[in-house]
């Protein structure tokens, strides 16, 4: 769904539509739905970390609101941009899952939060200023690569929506239970037919009107409790340093890098995966500033108590599913986050919408992250080269670590942080498959292997050079190699049918067969 009233409220001397400013109120609505969209991701980490680390309630409070406030400049670094920094997109940006496992290995091994903020900062330092190299890549991501990943990034966090359809706490005794599952479903319903309906407006806030009808439901079911609202200081600002000063540990900053480098293979990922399907250029430059965002909001995180910040694939999924395409809806996003982490109270509301809801929505938004990546997929050719087993294996490679979470755990702990992801799974492997078979031309063979696809191909009664090495002539008909026959049309149809070829509407010869056959 394209949301057309955008290119009507265009700046002057802009063509982009990432640029377009919508009324206030739309834009914050429109915000909001991306928050409420990541709000259970964004609060995860941090709580995950903080009980890792056993620290003490209000030092729990203050680690999430911090994940909050700092994603909200985050998300503002990320979408408005300054110089150099900031892909000025609309990416909505918040506390990485990537790095999980590596933390709490700093702390099973003895470390504490400041030797996990002291490595963060050093290590995205590192990333900060090797970003314009991952920039100089983006070659190495055409239509093959990128419909892949983002086809991957859906894909593997449907497990995380039916996580939280399922309650999102594996210890909590109704986990899994059918009334969970029921409000999730309810949810999906709902989002469902509000996107059906015939008023646009509708039909573009429906994952917020789902999630406050969901919520409701909730309610009227006893799984909403709202006791915890109104409960402390209404306004508390982060304080700098809350958990007193970083520690730099040499093993936790190595460890630390790795997940850098997988958040920048990520946010590679997200920021071409957004541009696709908003339609906007992105180049290695805007790549670069865009990882820059990601490092420098990642250096700024620790000093209030949070960590690595990257784009939220989910969001992703958000922009293509309502097709609001202003970077500054995501902007009215980042100002929502910081009022969260500034008022408590705010976050205390939001935080009582029941993981099921948030659930029932996910289902639909990374599915439909996948969906665009397969549509992404439509431009790739398939036929006389090797890009059917790019894709095959690369999907296949990102999925293991989802279906088998376990498969790498015997593995050296680097190799887990970056493969345990499927995201990055995918991209690597899709990346050195793109450079073994289509930059990497020596040795490729004339006849691709059983793999490819077989290209569409006809001949004429005045023009037979098209005939190849093992083509016959039996019964009256041509018949290729393999055995099945070339289809022989008038010369007046070649034209037009290698026109049809040409742009995708004929992909086999059997399609060639019965076009010529219909027309003549």
């Amino acid at each position: 769904m394209t949301d057309n009233s955008t290119t009507k409220s265009l700046p002057p001397g802009s063509k982009r539509p990432e640029d377009a400013w919508l009324p206030v109120p739309k834009l914050f609505a429109y915000g909001l739905q991306h928050v409420l969209t990541m709000y259970g991701g964004i609060i995860a980490v941090p709580l995950i970390i903080g009980k890792a680390a056993g620290v003490d309630g209000d030092q729990l409070v203050a680690l999430v609101t911090a994940s909050l406030f700092v994603g909200g400049i985050a998300t503002l670094i990320q979408s408005i941009g300054i110089p150099l920094v900031g892909s000025k997109l609309p990416l909505i940006q918040g506390v990485s899952f990537a790095g999980v496992a590596t933390m709490l290995a700093i702390l099973t091994g003895g470390g504490s939060l400041s030797d996990i903020f002291g490595a963060v900062i050093v290590a995205s330092i590192i990333g900060f200023v090797v970003a314009p190299f991952f920039a100089r890549i983006i070659r190495l991501f055409p239509p093959v690569v990128t419909g892949v990943v983002i086809t991957a990034i859906g894909l593997t966090l449907i497990p995380t929506a039916a996580d939280w359809a399922m309650g999102g706490d594996e210890a909590a005794a109704d986990y899994g239970s059918v009334q969970n599952i029921a409000l999730a479903f309810i949810t999906f319903a709902v989002i469902l037919l509000l996107s059906k309906v015939g008023s646009a407006a509708i039909s573009r806030l429906s994952i917020l009107l789902g999630l406050v009808i969901g919520t409701g439901i909730g309610a009227a079911m006893g799984m909403t409790d709202f006791s915890g609202v109104g409960q402390g200081a209404p306004v508390a600002i982060p304080g700098l340093l809350p958990f007193g000063a970083p520690s730099f540990d040499l093993a936790a900053i190595g460890s630390m890098l790795i997940v850098i480098l997988v958040i920048k293979t990520e946010t590679a990922a997200d920021v071409l995966a957004v541009g696709e399907i908003i339609g906007t250029p992105v180049d290695k430059k805007r790549v670069a500033a865009g990882l820059r965002a990601d490092m420098a909001s990642s250096v700024i995180a620790p000093f209030f108590g949070s960590f690595t910040q990257s784009a939220f694939a989910q969001n992703v999924g958000l922009v293509a599913l309502t097709g609001v395409r202003s970077r500054f809806v995501v902007s009215a996003g980042g100002v929502i986050l910081i009022l969260l982490g500034l008022m408590p109270v705010l976050g205390q509301v939001v935080a009582a919408v029941p993981m099921p809801v948030l659930g029932g929505a996910g289902f639909i938004l990374f599915g439909t992250v996948s969906g665009s990546g397969i549509r992404n997929l439509k431009e790739v050719k398939f036929d006389g080269n090797m890009n059917l087993i790019i894709v095959s294996a690369s999907l296949a490679f990102a999925l293991v670590p989802v279906v088998k979470p376990d498969f790498y755990e015997h593995f050296p702990a680097w190799v887990q942080t970056i493969l345990h992801s499927g995201i990055s799974s995918a991209a690597i492997m899709a990346v050195l498959l793109n450079l073994l078979f289509n930059e990497l031309s020596f040795g490729n063979s004339t006849n691709p292997s059983v793999y490819a696809a077989k290209p569409a191909r006809f001949l004429t009664p005045s023009n037979l050079k098209d005939l190849r090495e093992g083509d016959q002539f039996i019964d009256g008909v041509f018949v290729d190699c393999d055995g099945e026959e070339i289809p022989l049309v008038p010369d007046e149809q070649a034209q037009e049918i290698q026109a049809a070829i040409d742009c995708g509407d004929i992909v086999d010869t059997a399609d060639v067969k019965q076009v010529a056959h219909r027309r003549s």
